[in-house]
């Protein structure tokens, strides 16, 4: 009990200076944001410019990560992580040990702190990287081994939908490996908790401090732990009560003014706000007391003794006057982005709608079924994914194998035309479509001719033989080059299909991706919702290429999309987003903002209207 009164204690601590530590927080994190993100974004660059590219998409990333080039770069970008992580309990523990209550000499502290410090933090952070890749790396590549070897029979799309034995035991196996790692990690992490302090506030090296901190902390970590474990249970009730409060007040206040819209806007954004200043303001005081806490054991360890470069609060120097003017190059730039923001949501420009693999909602995916009701849902595109078979056609199905749709042990590329026509695909989703089979893509073209257009996702799995001469020579037989498109996760692929077909319209389709992805070749960017940003965006139009979110299958999402401005929304609803895209049109610019501001807080503004048959 005495313990978990500690870390209460250390709360009160920080709460009787929560306005300093506030001001410091805030201070830390526009350092953070102003200096060490666009340095962040400078050594990937660098990094990326030894792989002949702009940007790396999905597998491309994990091999370039195994090159020399791209694992030094990740661990120099990694190290940078970690020092963005550790400033600011260090910089609170500055001020701590400054004993500064007013903000003007707390800021002052941390000021003074962080030009002297800063190289010292970025050495520590380095040693602490490199200690945790050693202890994980076995972690890691035995859950790999386990993976590769449960996981190697069949598409990981069947593991992930049906969850056979298999999958469960690898993911036990995953578990058992996670907390075991964790454990370790622990251990050490408690070990090592006042190396930090040791290296920056006693001027220790780094190597040095790690072993002087476990030679220090010996007999005294479990107290810690618990000391820890207070703390975070306190600052996850208090975060839970408070955001969790001003969540519910987001949730039912404004629509008791959704009659007055200008009320409506000044309501919620007030609560923003208070959202906002809570969020920060609780941050600031947890970091506070935890600061307190290790700055505590750190005191236990120099037994009475003063620290080589002990925290003081620093006269005014022309060094500070960096503050103001950093201040108004931040407040500078927020203006701009909010202009830009504002602008983006000032119209609605013309938004495709991308029926993905059909209209896989209401209709098995990738089926001809499914193609149809895309069409007659007023789809713009069309979207499916072709891979070869064993005597050289081109097939519609998306995974290696057909164990998710129907069941059958066989990959693409070993199974005939024959073998095809008795893959049933349709039962799955409902026995009314029991007769649907893996469709040819010209059948596919057959069907869309001057009703809709398609996209073609080539698919890869390492048995392509001539996928895209294939693809190339049933377009131009159906006389469709103009009303088709192509991608693939593949970038390689995608540079092929421009060198034999530049006319034709192309583009790469990213669910993870590192660097510029708008510096690639392609004429459009397909990427996942969750990558969609207004930077992105600014950067594909900058060079005239259009941006598709994927896959986007709610009202609400696809408003958030087009609020920011895509180009074309992929979902298995084409007819709820064409109904979306309409209703959208009507909404208002401060409406619209109101869908910006809530995807930038995590919070969803419900202003689309019941649109009837959602599928």
């Amino acid at each position: 009990m005495t313990l978990v009164w500690d870390a209460v204690i250390s709360y009160r601590q920080a709460l009787a200076l929560w306005f300093p530590l506030l001001c410091v927080h805030m201070f830390v994190r526009l350092i953070i944001a102003a200096v060490l993100v666009p340095l962040i974004a400078a050594l990937l660059a660098i990094t990326l410019s030894f792989s002949d590219q702009s940007a790396l998409t999905d597998q491309d990333i994990a091999r370039f990560l195994l090159t020399p080039v791209g694992a030094i770069g990740a661990v120099v970008i990694a190290s940078l992580v970690i020092v963005a992580a550790t400033i600011d309990i260090a910089v609170m523990t500055a001020v701590l040990r400054s004993d500064q209550r007013g903000a003007g000499r707390a800021l002052a502290a941390a000021f003074g702190f962080l030009t002297r410090s800063l190289p010292r933090l970025a050495v520590f952070a380095g040693h602490l990287l490199m200690r945790v890749l050693i202890i994980s790396l076995p972690f890691l590549l035995v859950g790999g081994a386990i993976a590769l070897f449960l996981l190697r029979d069949f598409d990981i799309n069947y593991y992930l939908a049906n969850r056979p034995p298999a999958f469960m035991t690898a993911i036990a196996c995953g578990g058992v490996i996670a907390i075991a790692l964790g454990f370790l990690l622990l251990e050490r992490l408690s070990a090592w908790a006042v190396a930090l302090h040791m290296s920056v506030f006693d001027l220790v090296p780094a190597k040095k401090a790690f072993r002087n901190s476990r030679e220090k902390m010996r007999g005294h970590r479990f107290d810690l732990l618990k000391r820890i474990m207070s703390w975070l249970v306190l600052r996850a009730g208090v975060a839970f009560v408070l955001i969790g409060f001003i969540g519910f007040l987001l949730a039912e206040i404004p629509p008791f003014f959704s009659g007055n819209l200008a009320l409506f806007f000044t309501v919620t954004a007030v609560l923003i706000g208070i959202w906002v200043f809570v969020n920060a303001a609780l941050s600031a005081i947890a970091n506070g007391a935890l600061a307190d806490i290790l700055n505590e054991e750190f005191e236990r360890c120099l037994e009475a003794r003063a620290a080589k470069d002990d925290a003081r609060a620093e006269a005014f120097s022309p060094r500070l006057a960096l503050l103001p003017v950093l201040a108004v190059l931040l407040a500078v730039g927020s203006l701009f982005v909010g202009g830009t923001a504002f602008n983006q949501v000032g119209g609605v420009e013309q938004v495709d709608v991308i029926g993905h693999r059909g209209a896989a909602a209401s209709r098995p995916e990738n089926t001809m079924a499914a193609v149809i009701k895309a069409i007659e849902d007023g789809a713009d595109w069309v979207e499916i994914d072709v891979q070869e078979t064993a005597d050289g056609e081109v097939l519609v199905v998306h995974d290696s194998d057909f164990m998710k749709a129907a069941g059958v042990n066989r990959k693409v590329w070993d199974v005939t035309m024959e073998d095809v026509a008795q893959i049933d695909i349709g039962t799955w989703f409902d026995p009314v479509y029991a007769d649907e089979r893996p469709p040819l893509l010209r059948d596919v073209l057959e069907v869309v001719k001057d009703r809709s257009k398609l996209i073609i996702e080539l698919k890869y799995y390492g048995h392509d033989v001539d996928l895209e001469n294939r693809v190339i020579a049933l377009v131009e037989a159906a006389g469709m080059q103009d009303q088709i498109a192509t991608m693939s996760l593949k970038y390689p692929a995608v540079q092929k299909m421009r060198a034999l077909r530049p006319d034709w319209r192309s583009g790469v389709l990213a669910a993870t991706a590192v660097g510029d992805l708008s510096g690639l070749d392609g004429d459009f960017l397909a990427v996942s919702a969750g990558r969609v940003s207004a930077r992105l965006l600014a950067q594909a139009q900058s060079v005239g290429k259009d941006v598709y979110a994927w896959t986007v299958n709610d009202a609400v999402s696809m408003s958030r999309m087009i609020s920011l401005g895509v180009d074309g929304l992929i979902t298995d609803k084409p007819k709820l987003a064409r109904e979306v895209i309409a209703y959208h049109k009507t909404l208002s610019t401060p409406e619209r903002l109101m869908l910006r501001l809530g995807d930038t807080i995590g919070f969803a503004f419900d202003l689309t209207p019941e649109t009837g048959d959602e599928i």
